[in-house]
């Protein structure tokens, strides 16, 4: 294998110094343009490609960005991922990739990690503790250090700091009123994501649109567990008992569980019951019966935080904190015709 050149052999080859050379592979107006392109030609003759780590060092930048995922259970966050990615890519970023595991201890660690310098910027989805404990202190101090920070999804209301994440209130608000329309008047949501963040915000687009609609709402309407056993246990009980005609799932689990008791309970949907969802659009096409679901654009997202961030990084003067809303859409398959 043909170890690289560098720029002294480059200077030594045509007899110039390094400076010139340098300055020619920058488009240097102090450089002729004879010059210019014969340094350019040999150094394309040689595959010639700068030393990444000394040019990062000039400019004091590392050329690194971090992303911290709560888990990648949820394929929502692949998605999410794939979007960074490709924007960090295309504006010469490389990307590291952390699991917080929804802890926040860990996310702690990894956030003094990365306080080293190692990066240029954090996305971060936070995580279940650290929105049980309202801890965000070790995000501050990243800010302290001038290292900035983008929240994606999981985004903190009163929280002063650059987000990126969908309107969950009123997703679920619309999925509720478009069952509403269909003369459908019990309507119970299932939620594995407990009773803050995102799954408050769920509840609260929920309880509003039932209010709003003068829908009937009882307390065992609303399911906030992550145990699978009392998921299906209220859920039977909601469908043969209480006669419920939709069911909406907050997430991934929840609206697998929501079909498949339904269906267990031999409910035929949707002639007897609708259901709604957050559902991976790879798959949610082809349960059976598919499940319309609510596409947050996870792509976009992860795009949109990357870009921010990048933005972040080059004008940190800027001190007033974004928050980006993507709409988000009711994809209607088998579940809801």
């Amino acid at each position: 294998m043909r170890s690289k050149i560098t720029l002294k052999e480059l200077a030594g080859i045509l007899n110039v110094s390094v400076s010139t050379v340098s300055k020619s592979l920058n488009d240097s107006p102090e450089i002729s343009s004879k010059t210019i392109q014969r340094v350019k030609e040999l150094a394309q003759l040689h595959n010639y490609r700068p030393n990444p780590t000394a040019v990062n060092l000039k400019s004091n930048r590392s050329g690194n960005i971090a992303v911290i995922v709560p888990n990648i259970s949820n394929t929502f966050f692949a998605k999410v991922l794939g979007g960074v990615e490709t924007a960090a890519r295309e504006k010469g970023y490389q990307v590291i990739t952390y699991i917080s595991n929804e802890s926040l201890k860990l996310e702690q660690q990894i956030v003094e990690l990365i306080s080293n310098g190692i990066v240029d910027g954090l996305l971060i989805s936070v995580s279940q503790e650290t929105q049980e404990n309202q801890d965000y202190e070790h995000l501050h101090k990243l800010i302290e250090y001038e290292i900035p920070v983008v929240l994606f999804d999981r985004v903190i209301a009163g929280l002063e700091m650059d987000m990126v994440g969908v309107n969950d209130k009123g997703s679920i608000y619309e999925a509720v009123k478009f069952l509403h329309a269909k003369g459908i008047g019990k309507i119970a949501v299932v939620s594995g994501l407990g009773e803050i963040g995102l799954g408050k915000q769920r509840i609260d687009g929920y309880l509003a649109a039932c209010k709003d609609l003068e829908i009937p709402v009882e307390s065992e309407y609303i399911i906030t567990t992550r145990d699978v056993e009392v998921v299906r246990k209220k859920l039977g009980k909601l469908l043969t008992v209480d006669k419920v005609k939709a069911l909406i799932g907050f997430d991934y689990m929840s609206t697998l569980l929501c079909s498949r008791v339904a269906q267990e309970n031999n409910f035929k949907i949707p002639a007897e019951v609708n259901i709604i969802g957050y559902a991976n659009e790879d798959f949610a096409a082809y349960l059976w019966p598919s499940i319309s679901y609510v596409d947050q654009h996870p792509f976009e997202m992860g795009e949109t935080a990357a870009t921010m961030l990048v933005q972040r990084i080059k004008e940190p003067s800027v001190k007033k904190s974004v928050r980006t809303v993507i709409k988000t859409e009711l994809r209607h398959l088998d579940s809801t015709k």
